[in-house]
């Protein structure tokens, strides 16, 4: 049976009348809610996988080096793990493409959900176009990036020669750079072939269940990460407001409310409906901080303490939701792959 607890909310301006709602204890099968949710994700949603071309920069030690290092602490070669980087990480041209990368793999994650095979994500098909034109400007990015990369690249291993010393190897580095950076997406198609139908009637059956079962893992996965984010984020923030440095409030940046913000956004725009425990308690996060600019939390103590109590009982109700429904759902469904 679900729990309110009634909070006040004082911006100064006003005062408002918080309910946090405690999540229902149900140990039920998959609801009709979640069966509803996992077909909307079949029928709306596409499965897009993102992939990177990219030269490893990390080495194993050859034996005879391994033997070297072993000795050095009189350790057993066999029980000794080494490796070095044979292209500078922290040189300027190689972090931009590896930002490059990171810009782009943020964004793939941010704006699709999660999906219980690796590499692959689900994007609402109505975004593809927007999705395509970005994930082309992030290509061109890297590539250009990488162009800057190549042209610098006989410096930088003239530089890994002069570091590593005798580690150095030629043959570890391939002649040029091109085609060596890189990344694509894709469109992944997951729905059984038709021509199954005909072929193999009951494969054709056992594979539509096998997909209807990754959706319903799928809701559990995007419930699973909007909580968690959801926790993490009100957590932070609470922390932010109450805790103290040298006696004095702790300084928070805008970004603790903008992020916050940026949340609400992406989940009303990905919010697949399946769980009412979970929209009410962002509904509720939402209402607290509704209205409140990060200055006012600055300036005032009493408000500072009213948004972190309330946002403390979400976090803590967040966590029973955890605990009670997608890791449940999860396990119920046997763990079945790995969201990417």
């Amino acid at each position: 049976m679900s729990t309110a607890i009634t909070t006040s909310h004082d911006t100064g301006q006003h005062t408002a009348s918080r309910t946090i709602t405690q999540p229902t204890n149900t140990n039920s099968p998959t609801t009709q809610l979640e069966r509803s949710a996992a077909q909307r994700l079949r029928t709306t949603m596409a499965a897009v996988k993102l992939s990177f071309t990219w030269l490893g920069v990390r080495k194993t030690l050859a034996p005879e080096q391994r033997t070297t290092a072993a000795r050095a602490f009189h350790a057993d070669r066999e029980l000794l793990s080494a490796s070095k980087l044979i292209l500078d990480t922290k040189n300027p041209a190689y972090r931009a493409v590896a930002s490059v990368r990171s810009e782009a793999s943020s964004y793939w994650r941010t704006v699709t959900l999660p999906f219980p095979e690796a590499g692959i994500r689900l994007l609402p098909q109505n975004s593809l176009g927007m999705f395509a034109s970005t994930m082309q400007t992030y290509r061109e990015r890297l590539q250009e990036a990488a162009r800057e990369l190549a042209a610098q690249y006989d410096q930088i291993k003239s530089e890994a020669e002069r570091r590593l010393g005798t580690l150095f190897n030629a043959s570890d580095y391939p002649a040029t750079l091109e085609g060596l950076f890189d990344m694509e997406w894709s469109v992944v198609p997951i729905e059984p072939p038709q021509y199954l139908v005909a072929l193999s009637p009951e494969v054709y059956q056992a594979e539509q269940a096998r997909v209807r079962e990754r959706f319903e893992s799928a809701v559990a996965l995007t419930e699973q990460a909007f909580a968690t984010e959801l926790q993490r984020l009100t957590a932070h923030l609470a922390e932010r407001l109450t805790g103290l440095h040298d006696g004095q409030p702790k300084v928070f940046r805008d970004s603790a409310v903008e992020n916050l913000r940026d949340f609400f956004d992406r989940f009303r725009q990905l919010n697949i409906r399946s769980s009412s425990d979970l929209d009410a308690l962002v509904e509720q996060a939402q209402q607290v901080i509704s209205g409140i600019e990060p200055q006012q939390l600055r300036d005032s103590v009493r408000l500072r303490s009213m948004v972190a109590n309330d946002f403390g009982r979400i976090e803590a109700a967040v966590g029973d939701l955890l605990i009670d429904r997608p890791r449940r759902n999860i396990l119920r469904r046997g763990q079945i792959g790995g969201a990417a």
